[in-house]
């Protein structure tokens, strides 16, 4: 298992309802996931983010106010939390949520995402 993967297990296994992980380059090229399941399915969801990413980007370098450090994207019982990590880099984490009443807070699961972005750009440099 590659460094970025023991990060993405870390992440994941520490977070209340994660269900997997993804590190990946500026053009949605999948890096390495840690989840259950194949990969063929995170890589997709992993580009399919990235493609949203990359219209974040565009639209706030428009308005010149910088790129955005993270969104979360809430579904019906999935929320995905992207994050860029440095050199157009981004991490992507899925959280299940069966029921909004009672499953943990967003809150934790993005300090989790963030003590892992620390540890990927260690990784990178």
């Amino acid at each position: 298992m590659s460094p970025f993967a023991e990060i993405l297990r870390w992440v994941v296994e520490t977070t209340p309802g994660a269900i997997g992980g993804s590190f990946a380059a500026s053009d949605g090229e999948m890096v390495d996931y840690w989840a259950p399941g194949g990969a063929d399915e995170w890589a997709i969801l992993t580009a399919t983010y990235g493609v949203v990413l990359a219209q974040l980007n565009s639209a706030f370098g428009t308005w010149h106010v910088g790129s955005p450090e993270y969104f979360i994207a809430e579904h019906a019982s999935l929320d995905v939390l992207v994050h860029s990590v440095a050199e157009g880099y981004y991490a992507l984490l899925a959280v299940t949520t069966p029921d909004r009443a009672i499953s943990p807070p967003l809150g934790i699961a993005l300090s989790h995402l963030r003590a892992a972005i620390g540890l990927l750009r260690e990784e990178m440099a």
